[in-house]
């Protein structure tokens, strides 16, 4: 090598550094967002930054970002001289408990996390990464919806989302987690998400804002009692998840990775389970009264019955009436949908059956098992339910259940009258397996009520009513109503010692693990909607 080589090479080493440090540079600016002042005012806002949320979510060092330098190229209104890099939104990929995880992340420093043409071609992208790669996605939202500068563009944008999350349904586990605002159109990509989780204070989301409400309808209302945590996680039922602080609340989106598959082809992860398979559950019988009008509360029965008592309820302030819960058994995940006698005595209504419709629906798109534990008294009653659409809400729940093809498995554990037992995943509907307790009531309605109606005139003509009533509510009971009438017609699969609960199931779901079931070869059903 001649000297002219050297001195070439070493100019070209120390040009390389100099880019490296560069390159260094503009990366420290993108992590900054608008400078210093821009994190100061986020912190103050009781909000992290977009890094710090990054940082909480994936495993330690993990992270890969993508498009980090990525900058708008729209002009007027002075956006031309405004240019950061990221144009708002962080996006990659990264590990949660060894898994791969894709993420889009909005940085409200930049431009307040609106989103416009880069902004949203930078989410497509990755959306587009986490379906073709298998691998779920998370999106961390803080962002004041459409970037009015950029006009339609913008709201391009967000069709490209919609469409996205729709084509990615049921595929891939979507979860939205809410960490600032979100308005207008921005809400439905949550809205079509799997699972929406939010943070008490910072979290609001609704499609017109307190001031539009005001000036329409000459309401005064708060940002949060418009749209805030508690409202949506309550009164909507838009939020499944609720916290009070963004440490906590993405520790538990962490959590709830761990019991999804990567995508619709995979199982869920299996775990090492050491809570024993043949554990009997003997408090089961103190916990569950066997008079049917006595209120209990169902999950301290699911505490007993699942992996080391623990378990992840969805939708747990909406619709309690209804019991949704991710779980372990021996070690596999399964999902639990379960009367709530301790509300509303575990009547079905409108929101109970949404609530477990779209529970149904999601274990059945991720190939978790689902177990259902019954003690419902029917369906609630009234013009209330009857004109807000009961039929058409219960349908869904009906229609959830008959269209799932993973392992179904129930139990009665008291009460089981009328419709409610059909739609509480019975085996007429096409449960696997059906198990009951000794202190099992299946019937079309309570014994009081048909004896008045089957033994009415009866009665009324009677020398004691009271005590002719009497009569034929116990004949009623002792001919179709005690605990071997169901499976003495092949409609229960066996009666069980409540004990000896949880090695049944165990031993059911691994017979089960198996099961290949295929619905008709059709563009899609017609669920009522």
């Amino acid at each position: 090598m001649t000297v002219t080589d050297h001195a070439a090479a070493d100019s070209t080493e120390r040009d390389l550094r100099a880019r490296v440090l560069e390159l260094r540079e503009i990366k420290e600016s993108a992590r900054l967002g608008m400078g210093p002042r821009s994190t100061e005012q986020q912190h103050a806002r009781g909000k992290l930054t977009v890094h710090e949320r990054i940082e909480l979510l994936f495993d330690e060092g993990t992270f890969q970002e993508i498009e980090g330098i990525r900058r708008h190229r729209a002009t007027g209104f002075g956006l031309e001289h405004r240019r950061p890099y990221t144009d708002g939104v962080v996006t990659g990929w990264g590990k949660v408990h060894g898994r791969t995880v894709f993420v889009y992340a909005h940085d409200f420093r930049i431009f307040g996390g609106s989103l416009g043409e880069a902004h949203a071609e930078k989410i497509h992208k990755v959306m587009d990464l986490a379906e073709s790669a298998g691998a779920p996605l998370v999106s961390l939202s803080d962002g004041a919806g459409a970037r009015i500068q950029e006009g339609v563009t913008a709201l391009a944008g967000y069709g490209g989302i919609f469409r996205r999350n729709v084509r990615a349904s049921g595929v891939i586990p979507q979860i939205s987690v809410m960490l600032g605002p979100c308005a207008g159109g921005a809400t439905y990509s949550p809205a079509l998400t799997d699972f929406v989780f939010m943070v008490r204070d910072i979290s609001q989301m609704y499609i017109t804002g307190p001031d539009v409400v005001q000036a329409v309808t000459g309401e005064k209302i708060t940002h949060d009692q418009l749209g805030g945590a508690d409202v949506h996680a309550s009164v909507s039922g838009v939020a499944g998840f609720i916290y009070e602080s963004e440490a906590d609340c993405l520790e538990e989106v962490r959590y709830l990775l761990s019991l999804l598959p990567s995508n619709n082809r995979e199982l869920p992860p299996a775990v090492v389970c050491e809570d024993p398979a043949d554990r009997r559950a003997e408090s089961l019988a103190d916990l569950v009264p066997a008079d049917p009008s006595h209120a209990y509360d169902m999950r301290r029965v699911i505490q007993e019955i699942v992996d080391d008592g623990e378990y992840f309820e969805v939708h747990a302030s909406w619709a309690t009436n209804i019991v949704c819960a991710f779980a372990r058994l021996d070690g596999h995940v399964v999902g639990i949908v379960a009367n709530q006698p301790a509300s509303l005595a575990g009547v079905l209504d409108i929101h109970a059956s949404e609530k477990a419709a779209g529970f149904v629906q999601t274990c059945d798109a991720f190939s978790i098992p689902l177990i259902t534990l019954v003690d419902v008294p029917g369906f609630l009653p009234g013009s209330e339910q009857e004109h807000g659409g009961i039929i058409r809400h219960g349908a869904k729940l009906l229609y959830a259940y008959c269209n799932a093809t993973v392992p179904r498995v129930q139990v009665i554990v008291r009460k089981a009258y009328g419709g409610s037992y059909i739609v509480m995943d019975s085996r007429s509907i096409g449960a696997d397996l059906s198990f009951a307790w000794p202190t099992n009531e299946i019937a079309v309605m309570g014994a009081e009520g048909a004896a008045n109606v089957v033994f009415r005139r009866e009665i009324a003509a009677a020398a004691d009513p009271e005590m002719a009533r009497a009569q034929r509510i116990k004949e009623y009971q002792q001919e179709l109503m005690h605990p071997y009438y169901a499976a003495e017609r092949g409609l229960v699969d066996d009666v069980i010692d409540p004990a000896e609960t949880r090695p049944v199931l165990i031993r059911a779901l691994e017979a089960l693990r198996t099961k290949d079931a295929r619905l008709p070869s059709r563009k899609h059903g017609n669920p009522p909607v």
